[in-house]
């Protein structure tokens, strides 16, 4: 065993300044046989649960600590050269700040016309010594990061001095002055009454057996930081001092190979140059060192500065005896296992009281039991009727019993009072994921879907044989997710709740942009080459490069860019920055800010430095409350019934949603369910088209179906089959009818599997669950093959059956879907159906106000006019901040329309709509200058789009326009004209009052715009083609050449080939079973959406043109899969205003002629096999696909021929196989993002 301990080491979390992830750090440190390490990360802890975790995995005891800018004592200015870091001497000298000019607000930077640079500021190092010691550390790290501007954290003597004045004992909390601090600042200067003086400084602050000298030699050349000599000077002033010496490394990353890295990072972090003169180091000795190299340090040090022989035995064995002073035990002193939830006082007894059987004089465990058992009671008798009591009863009492078991208590009441508070608010909400399958969250109010109803178990969300927290998610309005969190925090205070944090990795675009602008290249050149690659791992960059086809044929393979590339994959999953997480808020007892370091998140919320899988690990109580924009568009459609026909509608009640609405279920067998949540993906439309679903039941079985596991297992289409009478119902064995009936012997859920376990071996429920989760892993799945066979046989069974229920489970378990997932999700899927069935013009109202889709505004505007819903356009004296819906013809039933929202305006303010419609109605454009005072390019912009069109009569029905007639073109003259007057007045604020207007112009006959001009300028300033479709500016030609519309793919047969043309809208490259990659690409031609699918032989020569082009003719061959069914295997891809001018100079033939020819580098063949999609385009990593893997002839043709080339293949050690170039994110548009309006790539549906 190596006895040496690095005491100073910074990881990847010491953010765009280290190299190595924390388990790389302790993977380098094992290899060299020690048992000690510890973690100091610059400005924050946010590495140290990994850390510790990765040490506990290798057998290494941690240290704990961090490394802090700090506030000068005054005592001398930085020496030239210094820059925070050992070996940095190339850099001039910093004049001392005062502590306001080291904020970020007044940083030089690019954006302030200069370079930004690290401040010369002192740093110091602390090691928490004990559980006390970790405590302060937590709470000087969040005291730091609070007192200032946020991103620019330094602490103070004083703050420093209050953490340890609060501790028990001096010796919990270790500082370390290194060549970085004030003491390594006088040694620089070589001014030893300088460095006593900053040590009588800290006097007064640390015992003297606290306070250590850290000594580092990178052996830098010359006597500076980094330097032997330096380090000499400095153990020379802690020997005639009689301070502690210890000796470091200031490690920053593993390996010399690492070093590299940082010199990346260090441009990075400064917004400089990659160049000599801008890094830190000057060698790579900055790595983790074996002991014997120490010790060489340790002589050599000590040599210099003229100690006794021994005193390098002595500094190493003093750095070894801090280090055992320092070492960490992750249960008994961090915490790890056990589990903090906020105190029963906190959550309150609301509506308890006066109930029986309730002792309100004592806070035990015993008490939360029972406050928790009366709030159920007093639910049954809300939701259930009489006659169903017993039998709640009786399921109620298992499940109180095993949380009373756990101590969870606490946990149900807290979350029930979180959803109290957001109903109070007014604020939709739902709960999602197996906690649907709790009678308790049922009688609490936390989910909305019934347990006993929907047969779905308790065991799958909670155990007795599982001890960590359950988890349950909330879903809320996106609109209100602010002022949720905010209620939240008031509740519980900053003490015991705060906002979990989530770290931004490096993937390829991000380290192409930064790498990029460290080696200096134009800004337009890096953007465009990082939009060129698809969302993946950094490490991947190059060997996409050589696979992908659209890359290769960019031209970025080149050897001039191999160094850019070469650095970007060093950058690989390394911690770019810190952001809130979008839905995770964290609660404890008053113990939190002992337990997590907190910062504040951009929009000020409290944020832990922990993410959402570190505080799990610490036992905090993590509630997902997710910012859903499906919920606000479904409570935007409620208000918009009760505005425009007076009635309030509750679509939580069934007596006026009912669950079983004829209306509802003929909308989604019709597959017409664009907007509506979960259903909405092309796959989606394709498999409710199929299937037919008829009940609720059918919804939660068609949600849960469209998952990888079904597809494993062979399952999609049996069950089809079975469910249109095709084939005979099949279940494995009679015994299993019960639990497979529902589904036409076919496994669809997770409680199946449970279920089925449970019956075959006589295990409980719970047992069956732990089974389950074993089969998601190789290992276990081993395990539970050898428990699984002997008691199936014992039980009776034949070994066939028993080998054939085990090929189910294996297939099916690690990849199926939760039922009470799935219903939870069914519950706002069924809601959104019901109000497009029943108020579309007010549900697509919501859904284009909160854009909460797959899919650009634009479609949806088009589904509303195969409703027959009107458009109506934008108008300034009826446009709102949302979209609203009108009566256009109010005898008529359905006689609606939606209005377009101001907020659709490019560049529009929020003050510049608020005033619009807080001062309008406007009788013209003088008008609304006067009163409205908006910008002269919002003025511009809005007169382009239409909006003063119906002041003037633009473009209204009747005769020929009479001569001098206001045309869009006059009013931006007079918008000129206006801006002109104002700026020469000075009194555009006060025209209203002085009622002053200037002369205008009228009407000079200027020729109003054309068709085609009115729908640029509506993309370009709405996002939206409204006046008319963009493809119909292309149908002479789409005609010409027969391409099919969406509206009549119905009717064509099936295998016949066609051509299809439109818009692109959404592309996707989701997981697929085989490992290859499939793009799924969605047209809108103005009838509908047109779906197409990629395979790996039509993507060679097109996918370029897929990729980067945004209005496209797709050739394919046309697949009917069901009643409404239809998908498109497409065969090639072209842009669309290519051929039109084509077919402008060569008609039809010239067409022809050039789609025939594939383009240039690209011959005639490639992967001829073809796979065979289930549900065509599902969304993301839940498409289910089955496909078979190319033979190695197929591998070569590819290659030759113009299609993938060779591919790797990620296989999971479930057996699922996966393409490193899936885009692997969650269905839906991130929480964190902001909403676009056109030609967005979409995630797909949410959820």
């Amino acid at each position: 065993m190596d006895p040496f301990v690095h005491l100073h080491v910074a990881s990847g979390y010491s953010l765009k300044y280290g190299g190595s992830s924390p388990a790389r750090l302790v993977e380098q440190a094992a290899d060299a046989d020690m048992d000690t390490l510890a973690l100091t990360d610059r400005d924050g802890m946010y590495g140290a649960i990994r850390f510790v975790k990765a040490c506990m995995t290798r057998g290494i005891r941690p240290l704990l600590g961090v490394d802090l800018a700090i506030e000068p004592a005054g005592l001398m200015r930085p020496p030239a050269g210094s820059r925070g870091t050992p070996g940095a001497g190339l850099s001039k000298a910093f004049a001392t700040q005062k502590s306001a000019d080291r904020r970020p607000a007044a940083r030089v930077s690019p954006a302030r016309g200069g370079t930004y640079r690290d401040p010369a500021l002192p740093r110091v190092t602390l090691l928490a010594a004990s559980k006390a010691g970790w405590a302060a550390l937590c709470r000087l790290v969040s005291a730091t990061h609070l007192r200032g501007e946020r991103g620019a954290p330094v602490t103070t003597q004083q703050l420093i001095a209050e953490s340890l004045s609060g501790l028990a004992s001096g010796s919990d909390l270790i500082v370390l002055l290194g060549p970085t601090s004030e003491l390594g600042w006088a040694a620089t200067l070589r001014r030893e009454d300088l460095a006593r003086a900053v040590l009588r400084s800290w006097r007064d602050i640390a015992d003297p057996t606290n306070l250590l000298v850290e000594v580092v030699s990178h052996r830098v050349a010359g006597a500076g930081p980094g330097s032997s000599p330096h380090a000499a000077r400095m153990a020379g002033v802690a020997a005639a001092t009689g301070y502690g010496l210890v000796l470091t490394n200031a490690v920053r990353y593993a390996d010399r190979s690492d070093a590299l890295t940082v010199d990346v990072l260090d441009a990075v972090r400064r917004l400089v140059p990659l160049d000599s003169r801008h890094v830190d180091r000057t060698n790579a000795e900055g790595y983790v060192k074996s002991g014997k190299e120490m010790a060489d340090i340790a002589d050599e040090i000590c040599r210099l500065a003229g100690l006794a022989p021994h005193a390098a035995d002595a500094l190493l064995a003093h750095t070894r005896t801090v280090a055992d002073r320092c070492a960490l035990d992750p249960r008994a002193d961090l915490g790890l296992g056990e589990v903090h939830l906020p105190e029963l006082d906190v959550i309150g007894t609301a509506g308890v009281a006066d109930l029986a059987g309730v002792d309100l004089s004592t806070r035990s465990p015993a008490f939360g039991d029972a406050v928790l058992r009366a709030r159920c009671d007093a639910g049954i008798g809300r939701r259930y009727p009489v006659d169903q009591h017993s039998v709640v009863s009786a399921r109620l009492a298992d499940e109180l019993a095993i949380i009373g078991e756990l101590g969870y208590s606490s946990y149900f009441l807290t979350v029930a009072d979180v959803v109290d508070l957001i109903r109070d608010l007014g604020v939709r909400a739902a709960a999602r994921g197996s906690g649907a399958g709790s009678l308790v969250n049922y009688l609490l109010g936390i989910s909305g879907v019934d347990p006993l109803r929907y047969g779905l178990l308790m065991e799958r969300f909670l155990s007795p044989l599982r001890r960590a927290l359950p988890d349950i998610d909330l879903d809320v309005e996106s609109a209100r997710r602010t002022e949720v969190y905010e209620r939240i925090l008031e509740r519980y205070t900053s003490n015991r709740c705060v906002c979990v944090s989530m770290m931004d990795t490096y993937r390829v675009r991000h380290a192409i942009r930064d790498v990029g602008a460290a080696l200096g290249l134009p800004p337009g050149e890096i953007d465009s080459i990082a939009k060129a690659f698809p969302h993946i791992r950094a490490k991947d960059a190059r060997t996409a490069l050589r696979e992908l086809p659209e890359l290769r044929a960019s031209g970025l393979g080149d050897e001039r860019f191999d160094v850019w590339f070469r650095l970007v994959e060093k950058l690989d999953g390394l911690p770019r920055h810190i952001a809130v997480h979008p839905c995770g808020v964290l609660l404890s007892d008053t113990t939190l800010l002992d337990r997590t370091p907190v910062e504040a998140s951009y929009l000020g919320f409290p944020m832990s430095q922990f993410d959402k899988d570190d505080v799990e690990d610490l036992g905090l109580l993590k509630l997902d409350v997710l910012g859903i924009r499906m919920q606000s568009a479904m409570a935007h459609a409620i208000d918009e019934v009760r505005r425009v026909d007076g009635v309030d509608v509750d679509i939580d009640d069934e007596r006026q949603a009912p669950r079983d609405d004829p209306a509802t279920y003929a909308l989604i067998s019709s597959a017409k369910t664009l907007g509506c949540f979960q259903i909405e993906s092309p796959g989606q439309r394709e498999l409710v088209g199929k299937f037919g679903p008829e009940t609720f039941d059918d919804i939660i079985i068609d949600i849960s179906l469209f998952r990888p596991g079904p597809v494993k297992s062979d399952m999609v289409t049996p069950f089809l089959r079975a469910r249109q009478g095709w084939s005979e119902p099949e279940c494995l064995h009679p015994d299993l009818e019960p639990v497979l009936a529902q589904t036409c012997g076919v496994v669809v859920f997770h409680e199946q599997v449970i279920e089925m376990i449970a019956v075959l071996t006589g295990c409980t429920l719970a047992e069956a669950d732990e089974a389950r989760r074993a089969l998601g892993d190789r290992e276990g799945k081993h395990d539970m093959k050898i428990w699984f066979f002997p008691r199936v046989l014992a039980r009776g069974y034949s070994t066939s059956l028993a080998q054939r229920c085990w090929e189910v489970l294996e297939a099916f378990a690690s990849f199926g879907f939760c039922k009470a997932h799935a219903a939870a999700f069914a519950l706002p899927t069924y809601q959104s159906a019901w109000l497009k069935a029943h108020h579309p013009a007010a549900f697509l109202a919501g859904v284009l106000t909160h854009d909460p889709g797959m899919y650009p505004k634009r479609l949806i505007l088009d589904d509303a006019r195969q409703l027959g819903i009107a458009v109506l356009p934008l108008d300034v004296n009826a446009s709102d901040v949302v979209y609203r819906v009108e009566r256009v013809a109010p005898d008529i039933k359905g006689g609606y329309g939606i209005r377009l929202s101001l907020a659709d305006v490019k560049g529009i303010s929020d003050a510049e709509m608020a005033r619009i419609v807080a001062v309008r109605p406007f009788s013209s454009l003088a008008d609304m200058w006067q009163r409205a005072r908006p910008s002269q390019p919002t003025a511009e912009r809005l007169v382009l789009a239409g909006g003063l069109d119906s002041i003037y009569g633009i473009g209204a029905p009747g005769p020929v326009r009479r001569r001098g007639a206001v045309t869009r073109r006059d009013l931006l003259l007079q918008v000129v004209e206006l801006d002109r007057w104002s700026r020469a007045t000075g009194a555009s604020a006060q025209l209203a009052l002085l009622d002053d207007t200037p002369e205008l112009t009228p009407g000079g006959g200027l020729p109003e715009m054309s068709g085609a001009e009115r729908v640029r300028a509506e993309l370009e300033i709405l996002g939206l083609d409204v006046s008319a479709h963009v493809v119909d500016f292309y149908a002479p030609m789409l005609d010409a050449l027969t391409v099919t519309w969406s509206r009549d793919l119905l009717g064509r047969r099936s295998r016949s080939e066609l051509l299809v043309a439109g818009v692109k809208v959404a592309t996707q490259t989701p997981p697929i079973r085989s490992g290859r990659r499939v793009i799924f690409l969605t047209l809108d031609d103005g009838t509908g959406p047109v779906d197409a699918t990629f395979f790996e032989d039509a993507q060679g020569p097109y996918a370029a043109t897929l990729f980067h082009s945004w209005l496209l003719v797709v050739r394919g061959e046309l697949r009917r899969t069901g009643p409404r069914g239809v998908s498109l295997r497409a065969t090639g891809c072209w842009e669309l205003p290519l051929l039109h001018d084509i077919w402008q100079r060569e008609g039809v033939p010239g067409v022809y002629d050039f789609m025939n020819q594939l383009p240039p580098g690209f011959a005639q063949g490639g992967l001829g096999s073809e796979q065979t999609v289930h549900g065509s385009a599902q969304s993301r990593s839940t498409r289910p696909v089955m496909a078979s893997p190319p033979s190695s002839a197929d591998e070569a043709a590819a290659s030759t021929a113009g299609g993938m080339g060779r591919r790797r293949v990620l296989v999971h050690t479930s057996g699922f196989k996966q393409s490193p170039y899936a885009d692997i994110r969650p269905a839906g548009d991130d929480p964190k993002a902001v909403p676009r309006n056109l030609w967005h790539r979409s995630p797909g549906s949410p959820g």
